[in-house]
């Protein structure tokens, strides 16, 4: 008999569970079933139970009652050396524990959905009162309301009221605490491992994870269990570790302790640290599914026998994992295509719907307990110069099942009660979005029996997003998308093979925004070779994007060389020879990111760029010239003032056209403009309908009867988009346009009459 246990560590994103472990619970149910194994399959997500552990009533006190005297320390300290702030809000924290320890509950009620706290009667009084607890965080979005502070704003102060708490805990407590990834301060490219090891006597993993982690192993103790540990940001990496440690104290040889996720695929590929497996067994890599097959098919056994992407010990030396496999391979995307991640047993009302800002994009991640899956594993483009192209997530494109993967969400969504979807794809592939929207319309809006999804996920900013497809897309339940841009300029996006062009990038946001339909983008800036002329003419365009309303929110990255990336790939093949990679440090443990010389010069652009976007993201400043956000002198924008207004100009000529030309008989179209009603006319009729909000009329052609009238009604019915669960049942245009008569079937054109790609 064989358990196995799928542990997240803390901390992660707190609104919903991390996907890696209802993904794992589905496959090793299956597995199990396969195999005839007997045993349990538990998943424990500890991130979201220490995030309890710690702001309830008890975490509270213990924290005030441990640090008071070194906080009020450190505040003469602070006052001292000038800094009355800092020394203000610590001697206030000090002064109002008692006041923050009441008034925890009610927050936490504020933020999730909690069944035993009441939380709506005190919102008027948490908010307004001169006696709730008060932090710097607070103050500040108080401060900035120019008008008077209402219920509604209830949820981004118990938001940031939590935010206080956590920059409290990471200045007298411990300061790898963050809420969202703990120790976030262990870089990727520089952390050795004592550092991580050294890490293990922190605080909050002592004090409130180590008793919660014991508590939770408790019921699997006396058995055999195969323990699977996610690791998916370097942050979450000392917890992990930490979490195989008590493990092994607690189970001995009974345990297997596997290391997984993205940060075990990108920075501990060719880990050489012999003492990590003092820790865990297994390191396994990409996926998982083929691995775990190839495991279990030899009995679970670590005799020195090579499996598929599995790194592990065996008496001494390392065995390094067989890295291809016909069979295994073959096995693991049939897995990819049906797997449906299994959130069942998530009790979903104790994730804080967290909303740090009133950016309706920015706050969509946190705030929501979105279903987080997949449509596809790796990206279909898989060419970006700084991605990781060369490890799996990235090159190993795989679609899945679109069909069951939507029933089994909406399955999902009826046992969570959660009917949002994140779908975390590299870039979701077009075909399956618009298949997943299909499916979603076939869910009538009416009745009791079923509801719709509403789902958002990151894309690829071309050609392929129209204003069709971006109006069926809205219909079907998709309510944001992100992207990258990364550069904007169009030198910018060949240097990085972004495989898109600006013109194809404004189209895409044209046609997300005319259907309501929220756009994120990703920027990079620091690149070796990127010059400041490059960098304004980025900033440039994309403050026109703003400007002309197509983005909603935005977030510059620094970029980070990979050891896996085609930059660096090309580097070895003697390519790009004004980049200068640097060797890796004495004694460094992760070794995807690399350092290159120059990279600090770009740091100085970074506080400008965010105080700009910010503005930007909330309205303002929209006007004022980019070289001006800087202390330094820059370099004017080369980009026309007008650049951005021209490609939409553009967008809408190729949209019109589209719409008033005659298509591709074999070209596919659904209704998606509810029910006209019709309207007498002399010597014809007309519909009259809603679509997208605004009222239209359409007049059929001359001598055109009721009888006319009734079959185009009854026509549009039937090719509603409600009747067709995939685009190839849907009419051909030659049938649509000898149905409705080429009069009234460009009268529809773009206003419900929609063609599918």
């Amino acid at each position: 008999m064989l358990n196995t246990v799928i542990i997240q560590p803390p901390l992660v994103q707190l609104n919903t569970p991390y996907p890696s472990g209802a993904y794992l619970r589905a496959f090793f149910t299956a597995l199990y079933e396969e195999t005839k194994t007997e045993g349990a399959v538990e998943w424990l997500d500890l991130s979201n139970a220490l995030f309890h552990r710690i702001f309830c009533r008890a975490g509270l006190e213990f924290i005030f009652k441990k640090t008071a005297f070194l906080a009020l320390k450190k505040a003469d300290f602070f006052e001292r050396n000038g800094d009355d702030s800092s020394a203000f809000q610590l001697r206030r924290f000090v002064s109002s524990a008692e006041n923050w320890c009441r008034w925890i509950d009610t927050v936490i009620a504020i933020v999730c959905r909690s069944k035993n706290v009441s939380g709506r009667e005190f919102v008027h009084e948490f908010v307004r009162s001169a006696h709730s607890p008060r932090g710097n965080r607070m103050e500040q979005y108080l401060s900035g309301l120019n008008r008077d502070v209402t219920a509604d704003d209830s949820q981004i102060l118990a938001s940031l009221a939590l935010a206080d708490l956590a920059d409290y805990i990471s200045v007298v407590y411990d300061e790898s605490f963050s809420l969202i990834r703990y120790a976030e301060h262990l870089a990727v490219s520089t952390a050795d491992f004592s550092q991580a090891v050294a890490g293990l006597s922190s605080p909050v993993l002592n004090d409130f994870y180590k008793p919660l982690l014991q508590e939770k192993l408790r019921p699997f103790l006396g058995g055999r269990a195969l323990f699977c540990i996610s690791i998916p940001f370097p942050g979450t990496f000392e917890a992990a570790l930490f979490t195989a440690k008590e493990i092994r104290v607690q189970f001995g040889n009974k345990a297997i302790v596997s290391f997984g996720g993205g940060y075990v695929n990108t920075e501990l590929r060719t880990v050489k640290e012999a003492s990590l497996f003092d820790f865990c067994d297994i390191l396994s890599y990409d996926k998982g599914y083929g691995s775990y097959v190839d495991f279990f098919e030899n009995d679970c056994a670590l005799n020195g026998k090579q499996l598929y992407k599995i790194k592990y010990r065996f008496n001494g030396l390392v065995i390094e994992p067989l890295h291809h496999s016909e069979r295994l391979e073959m096995r693991e995307k049939s897995y990819i295509k049906k797997i449906i991640p299994d959130f069942s047993g998530i009790d979903f009302d104790l994730y804080p719907r967290l909303a740090d800002d009133t950016n309706p994009m920015h706050r969509i991640w946190n705030d929501g307990a979105w279903l987080k899956a997949y449509m596809a594993y790796g990206c279909y483009w898989h060419r970006c110069a700084f991605c990781d192209t060369s490890l799996d997530y990235v090159k190993g494109y795989c679609s899945t099942d679109i069909s069951a993967l939507y029933n089994g969400l909406h399955n999902q969504a009826e046992k969570t009660g959660v009917y949002g979807i994140h779908f975390v794809d590299e870039a979701c592939p077009p075909a399956g979005m618009q298949l997943f929207a299909l499916k979603n319309c076939a869910v009538p809006l009416t009745g009791a029996e079923k509801k719709r999804l509403t789902w958002w996920g990151n894309i690829r900013f071309e050609k392929t997003f129209s204003r069709d497809m971006a109006d069926l897309l809205s219909y079907g339940g998709l309510t944001a998308v992100s992207g990258g841009i990364e550069i904007a300029t169009g030198n910018g996006l060949n240097s990085v093979n972004k495989g898109t062009s600006l013109e194809h990038i404004v189209s895409a946001c044209c046609a997300f925004k005319e259907a309501g339909i929220l756009v994120h983008s990703y920027m990079i800036f620091g690149f070796w070779n990127q010059t400041e002329q490059d960098l304004i003419d980025s900033m440039e365009t994309l403050r026109q994007l703003f400007e002309a309303g197509l983005l909603d929110s935005a977030f510059w990255h620094k970029f980070s060389l990979t050891l896996h990336s085609t930059v660096y790939r090309e580097w070895t093949e003697g390519k790009h020879t004004d980049l200068k990679p640097l060797p890796l440090k004495e004694g460094q443990f992760a070794e995807n990111a690399l350092s290159f010389a120059g990279e600090n010069r770009s740091e100085k652009y970074a506080e400008s760029l965010n105080f700009a976007l910010d503005c930007w993201m909330h309205g303002e400043k929209l006007k004022k010239k980019v070289e001006t956000y800087f202390p330094f002198k820059m370099p004017s924008p080369s980009v026309p003032a007008d650049y951005v207004e021209r490609l939409i100009t553009l967008y809408e000529k190729k949209r019109d056209a589209a719409f008033s030309t005659v298509p591709d008989s074999r070209a596919k179209f659904v209704w998606i403009g509810g029910t006209p009603v019709v309207l007498p006319a002399k010597n014809s009729f007309r519909l009259c309908w809603s679509y997208m909000g605004e009222l239209f009329y359409a007049e059929s052609e001359p001598g055109a009867d009721c009888g006319k009238a009734d079959f185009v009604v009854s026509f549009l019915k039937k090719i509603a988009a409600e009747r067709f669960s995939d685009s190839s049942e849907a009419f051909s245009a030659a049938t649509v346009l000898s149905s409705l008569g080429k009069a009234l079937f460009f009268q529809l054109r773009g206003k419900g009459l929609c063609a599918l790609l």
